[in-house]
């Protein structure tokens, strides 16, 4: 097996000749990229849509492919960040959505249509008794963290390292932790995400290390009278949709029951493996749980809900809700239709399909970097996964220090090059249109690349 040492020349030579390539085939995307750096800072309104030397404009997408301005037709294997799920213009969201127009697209009070999708999340998962919707998952998580805070009557929140929950303040920290910062592996401290949050914000915070059971029991136990909550990711996703192990979740859950400590999971991504969720999967009932991506069919969407006696703090028909929930687009008719419109595809023969593919994709890979001699490791769990190119397996953020963010990059611009779409960070996913011969494109992208690297 090669060390990641020895490839990384190589990999540098790879990334400067499909930069050249890159930048020779999509001048139409440069000309629209510094179109909008003029307006736009640092020309995208997502930090995630940015990549050197500049990113792709998409012109439109279609089934499990997105066709760029420079008429690229890409195998999309990011999917909006994990959104996609039916893939690009479903036919059957297109016209609940078409429908809908003709309807209307915002009204003041419930079109009836969040009842309806509301009533299919509740049924669905067993953990939630009642529901809200916001226009993202960074609201979600915000108005789960501040009903736990509310009804316990506790300041501090408690989140894994490398876990991402959104873009509000007390989540944005921690989530990427430069190597030697973050205080020790086994109690790490709050490092800020992002400038602009305070001191007291970071006060507030509490970092557990992820997969680290015993850790984590010491940790909630010295804070234990503080928390409001502990908000957990089943799939660790900003790391490389790493698995909880089921010891460690189920732990962590029971432990947090025990001190009274409300239990958040975030699934915002995992929800695209279960109709009942991650949750489902491992067997765990949290006090609040988190949505967003795949329930609002290509639109902006997030949500809230569990317990009702939680959900009760935003009850206002009855004057005793003590947490105000506004916002104009919350429940938009046209995301309501388009919800419902996809879950009513997603039935459990789509998900253990989607899930199927993704097992075997992940083997698949592993046995290319085998006879490759490349170490890489595989993360994921059902549709989504990722390669590290790492000789070590990744279980926490800090297990991707050891990786070569290098050699992915250069895979990542490799596969661009070749209609491949993948995140530049590496994190993939599958949709429904794909099939066996979309799963061959890509392994026959990434054995070309693992062919180059090693020659």
């Amino acid at each position: 097996m090669a060390a990641l040492a020895e490839l990384e020349p190589r990999a540098r030579q790879i990334l400067e000749r499909e930069r050249v390539v890159y930048e020779a085939s999509n001048p139409r995307s440069r000309e629209a990229f510094e179109r909008s750096c003029r307006v736009l800072p640092g020309g995208v309104s997502r930090t995630l849509c940015y990549f050197p030397p500049f990113p792709c404009q998409t012109a439109y997408g279609e089934g499990c492919r997105v066709v760029d301005v420079d008429g690229h037709r890409r195998l999309d294997l990011f999917n909006c960040a994990t959104t996609l799920i039916l893939g690009h213009r479903p036919p059957v969201v297109v016209k609940a959505v078409e429908e809908q127009l003709g309807r209307g697209t915002a009204f003041q009070t419930n079109s009836g249509l969040e009842t309806v999708l509301a009533e299919m999340l509740v049924d669905r998962v067993a953990s939630v008794e009642q529901i809200r919707f916001t226009n993202s998952g960074s609201e979600g998580t915000q108005m789960a963290i501040r009903a736990a805070r509310a009804f316990t009557g506790r300041p501090k929140v408690a989140k894994m390292e490398g876990g991402y929950h959104g873009t509000h303040d007390c989540v944005e920290n921690s989530v990427r932790v430069p190597a030697g910062s973050g205080g020790p592996a086994e109690a790490p401290v709050a490092v800020a995400g992002s400038a602009g949050i305070t001191p007291g914000v970071l006060n507030d915070v509490v970092i557990i290390p992820y997969n680290n059971l015993e850790a984590a029991r010491r940790i909630l136990a010295v804070h234990a009278s503080d928390l409001a909550c502990v908000i957990v990711e089943p799939i660790l996703g900003s790391v490389g949709f790493v698995p909880a192990e089921r010891d460690f979740l189920v732990g962590l859950h029971r432990e947090a029951t025990r001190l009274g400590i409300v239990f958040i999971l975030d699934e915002v991504q995992s929800f695209r493996l279960d109709g009942g969720g991650a949750q489902k999967l491992f067997g765990i009932v949290p006090d609040l749980t988190c949505f967003g991506k795949i329930i609002g069919g290509g639109f902006p969407v997030g949500a809230f809900g569990g317990r009702r006696d939680i959900m009760a703090l935003f009850n206002t028909a009855t004057g005793g809700g003590s947490i105000p929930h506004a916002g104009t687009f919350n429940a938009n008719p046209i995301t309501m239709a388009a919800g419902i419109a996809t879950l009513e595809q997603l039935t459990e023969p789509v998900y253990a399909r989607l899930n199927r593919m993704g097992d075997g994709l992940r083997d698949r890979l592993k046995a290319l970097g085998d006879r490759y001699s490349v170490p890489m490791y595989v993360s994921g769990i059902g549709s989504m996964f990722k390669i590290h190119f790492s000789a070590a397996p990744v279980r926490c953020y800090r297990d991707t220090l050891q990786s070569s963010s290098l050699i992915h990059t250069a895979l990542f611009l490799f596969g661009l090059n070749r209609d491949v779409f993948l995140s530049e960070g590496g994190r993939c996913c599958l949709s429904v249109p794909i099939g066996d011969p979309e799963l061959g494109e890509y392994l026959g992208v990434v054995e070309e690349f693992l062919a180059a690297l090693t020659c």
